[in-house]
Order: structure tokens, then C-alpha cells, then sequence
């Protein structure tokens, strides 16, 4: 993961898709494991099964939802950040080019030699 001044990058997005990934991979051995191990009859076995399946669905919705939440404000601070700092850019330029100095901040009638 890239941190860029305190700004993650667009890895963040495939990094939600992994953790959501192994949520449901672990959701499906979990479920499969209950199979292999409870002494419950077919019907009730499928039953929790599909309740299991149910609450995982929702989870992952509730996961992904917030995860898109979390990249939209990230991308909007990151937004924020970026019009602040053409401001501040384009404010000293002007300044620069009012006090007739050029882009090295030295005026152009000095001397740079010592």
C-alpha cells in the first residue's frame, strides 16, 4: 500500500476486496465444517446452512457498503488536500510575479553569484 502525505492510493480498493474475499472463504469453511460435524439431520443442517449463508450475505453487504464509504471520504479529503495546495501554489506564483521575482524566488535584477 502506497501512503502519499498521509493519503492511501488506490490500493485501498483491491485491499477491501481481499478482506471481503476472505470473509466469505471463511464464512463458506466455517459453514462446511458445521456440516461435517453436527449431528443434525438434513433438513436441519441445510437450514442453518442457509441462515449462516443469509447472515453472511448481509455482513458483506454491510462490509462493502462501509468500504466504499471510507474510499469516497478518503477520495474527497484526498480532493480537499489537492485544491488546497494549487491554491497555495498559484497564490505564491502571483506573489513571485508581483515582486518581479522569477520561479527560483530570486528577482530578476539580482545576481545569483555570491
Amino acid at each position: 500500500m502506497w501512503v502519499v502525505e498521509g493519503y492511501m492510493s488506490k490500493d485501498n480498493d483491491s485491499q477491501i476486496g481481499l478482506v471481503l474475499l476472505a470473509f466469505v472463504m471463511g464464512a463458506v469453511t466455517g459453514a462446511a465444517s458445521a456440516l461435517l460435524f453436527t449431528p443434525a439431520t438434513g433438513e436441519e443442517a441445510r437450514r442453518y446452512l442457509n441462515d449462516r449463508a443469509h447472515e453472511g450475505k448481509g455482513r458483506a453487504k454491510d462490509a462493502a457498503q462501509r468500504g466504499r464509504e471510507f474510499v469516497r471520504q478518503q477520495r474527497e479529503q484526498l480532493s480537499t488536500a489537492v485544491d488546497r495546495g494549487r491554491d497555495v501554489y498559484e497564490r505564491a506564483r502571483e506573489r513571485a510575479a508581483g515582486s518581479g521575482a522569477d520561479d527560483t524566488g530570486h528577482r530578476e535584477d539580482e545576481s545569483v553569484e555570491g
